[in-house]
């Protein structure tokens, strides 16, 4: 009866841990976002599919293709792969090791006599080996491993949101400056048709040189403005190719410009606490945690003694003929514990590696959440006031508009100077210009609130139904 006692006991315990109890830490940031009450959520923005957010169906093509070849989302679906399979080892380990031995002895020997003599032995078996896990050393390991493959799972959705997040925002800005470029086009053709009326009014002794060299610098200008925008919008395409993985094709959707790119506006970001189960960054940074609480069980473990069970059996014979033939078995058992004594002060300083490196995984877990209310925060106060900026800057361009064209027409009149109407050409083109980066800074700015709200992990949204 005492036999059977100890055998429940030893069941017992290989299902026992050192683990610490778990508790998340309090959320380090404000239970609310700066600005009005937005708390309500009627649909959550995690979920909404990149395919609903982005109308631009050349994006979405470059979407595609940058989830299909990127390398940097590649690598990262590479380590969940690695973790997964480390994974499985520790699960291997709950099982006994088995493998099987064959062994072909000769040796030559000196007897007593001085003669030698040469002799033979032959064997055979089976060998296996299974430590019990009495203190839950490995069973702290796999929660250990099994953590480490949520927190690079969560890895590899984040680098995906982040991805489609460059992409949209790379894209937009490779239509802005596309636009810029040709706004400096359209201008040099103004400037220069003006160039040309000056000059030949200056041939003929009507006009100044400083209204002539005033135009010459407003080509100039224009020009110089388009060479640089050919750089830059070449630049723009060149981190779309890096960033979808491939060249450019070339049946690629057309283009949609700044004006008409149909992104979802009504986000509202829920509550803080939200963005503990959705953003991806903040559910890894928990897993790690978590990995960094089990592997003090398994420091725990440390200070216990170690079984571990060997055991062998097999054949064994002088002549291979007789190796498997009855009375020539053999076989052994070997239990053996290991007992620390003299590096209790080793294992009494891996455990506290393995409580600072929890402490140091709590704050990497605190911080992760700050940055992402910081994101959040960010990029709701932007929305109201650059919504608020679009509107006065197209204004503005407007009222720029009106008056270059009464300042064309005054000078074409000779009521005024080319002074004048080069002073509102300056100002409306520096105000198209700006119009465009605003708008632009608007767009990008959506594409960031959805991303800090974790948007941008799956493709198409999940019907209510499911």
């Amino acid at each position: 009866m005492n036999k059977f006692r100890l055998i429940g006991v030893l069941i017992c315990l290989t299902g026992c841990t050192l683990i610490p109890d778990y508790q998340r830490p309090g959320l380090p940031v404000s239970s609310v976002w700066p600005g009005p009450p937005s708390n309500i959520q009627s649909e959550v923005v995690a979920d909404i599919g990149w395919r609903e957010f982005f109308a631009d169906e050349r994006l979405q093509k470059l979407l595609e293709l940058a989830l299909a070849n990127n390398r940097d989302l590649r690598i990262a679906a590479l380590n969940v792969e690695q973790i997964r399979a480390q994974y499985r080892i520790f699960t291997y380990a709950f099982f006994p090791s088995l493998d099987g031995k064959t062994t072909v002895l000769r040796q030559r020997e000196v007897s007593s006599s001085g003669q030698y003599t040469t002799s033979s032995k032959y064997s055979v078996g089976l060998n296996t080996s299974y430590e019990m896990d009495l203190f839950g050393r490995i069973r702290s390991l796999k929660a250990q491993a099994l953590e480490q493959y949520f927190a690079t799972d969560e890895a590899r959705r984040s680098a995906q949101i982040v991805l489609v997040s460059e992409v949209a925002i790379q894209y937009l800005n490779e239509r802005a400056l596309n636009e810029e470029l040709v706004l400096s086009q359209e201008t040099l053709k103004s400037v220069q048709a003006y160039y040309e009326l000056i000059k030949s009014s200056y041939d003929l002794g009507h006009r100044s040189a400083l209204d002539l060299h005033s135009a010459e610098a407003q080509v100039q200008t224009a020009q110089a403005n388009i060479a640089a925008y050919e750089r830059q919008h070449a630049q723009a395409e060149n981190a779309l190719v890096f960033l979808i993985g491939q060249s450019l094709p070339a049946d690629l959707p057309p283009p949609q410009p700044l004006a008409t790119q149909r992104l979802l506006k009504d986000l509202t970001p829920g509550l803080p606490s939200d963005l503990l189960e959705r953003r991806p960054d903040i559910l890894q940074a928990e897993h790690e945690l978590k990995a960094a609480n089990a592997n003090i069980g398994a420091a725990r473990a440390a200070f216990f003694p170690e079984i571990t069970l060997t055991a062998a059996g097999g054949s064994a014979s002088a002549e291979l003929s007789k190796l498997l033939t009855p009375g020539s078995e053999v076989w052994n058992f070997s239990p053996q514990i290991t007992i620390p004594i003299f590096n209790q002060n080793t294992n009494a300083a891996q455990l506290d590696v393995a409580r600072i490196g929890k402490s140091i995984a709590v704050a990497r877990y605190e911080k992760v959440i700050q940055n992402a209310f910081r994101e959040v925060s960010n990029a709701l106060v932007a929305t109201g006031t650059l919504q608020d900026q679009v509107k006065a800057q197209k204004a503005l361009v407007e009222a720029l508009t009106q008056r270059y064209k009464l300042a064309d027409e005054r000078y074409r009149n000779g009521a005024d100077s080319y002074l004048t109407v080069l002073t509102a050409q300056q100002d409306l083109y520096a105000a198209q210009q700006n119009f465009i980066q605003v708008e632009f800074t608007r767009l990008a700015n959506l594409v960031s609130f959805y991303n800090a709200l974790g948007g941008g992990w799956q493709e198409s949204t999940p019907s209510k139904s499911q």
